[in-house]
């Protein structure tokens, strides 16, 4: 994970990158845990859930990670939007070394904020992935892992709701 402001034509953008293989990481140390404490007459669940990151599975879990990326960008949709570029997208599968999210911010954004929001992205993309994993091995689970999902999708956006209405203080502290 890393984050960045940049001006760019009198703007400023603060860019949130992850990095794939951090993502991948995280998921396949979660999914290690749930398969770890199976029960053990369930050697076969324990084993697919285990191999999420292996070649065909992490296919899967590309997608989901491509598909949780586009709903991290809609999410904050003032601060992400811009203009059509490419009228024709395709939905050839591509292993990305990373993603990136750039954000227009008011000059005053805050450097707190954009590691919070970092972070949040960041647990909301992997508890995704797990989720739709677990979804197909482990079930029982999957819930769970889209109940952490849905309250890091709140934090994200109380957390920019929060930057974009404005705050009147009183003038006495009582």
């Amino acid at each position: 994970m890393s984050c960045y402001l940049k001006e760019e034509h009198g703007e400023v953008y603060a860019v949130l990158q992850f990095k794939r293989e951090q993502l991948l990481y995280d998921i396949k140390n979660a999914c290690y845990i749930e398969g770890h404490i199976m029960p053990d007459d369930s050697e076969h669940g324990r084993h697919t859930t285990i191999d999420v990151g292996e070649e065909g599975n992490v296919d899967r879990v590309t997608r989901v990670l491509d598909l949780a990326v586009a709903q991290c960008r809609e999410m904050l949709y003032a601060f992400t939007k811009y203009r059509a570029r490419r009228p024709v997208l395709d939905d050839i599968l591509r292993e990305r070394p990373g993603y990136g999210i750039v954000l227009r911010v008011p000059e005053t954004f805050s450097q707190t904020t954009l590691t919070l929001l970092e972070r949040l992205i960041h647990e909301y993309l992997v508890c995704k992935a797990i989720a739709d994993w677990l979804s197909i091995t482990k079930p029982g689970s999957a819930q769970n892992w889209l109940q952490k999902a849905a309250e890091a999708e709140t934090e994200i956006r109380t957390t920019m709701h929060a930057r974009v209405t404005k705050t009147r203080r009183k003038l006495h502290p009582f």
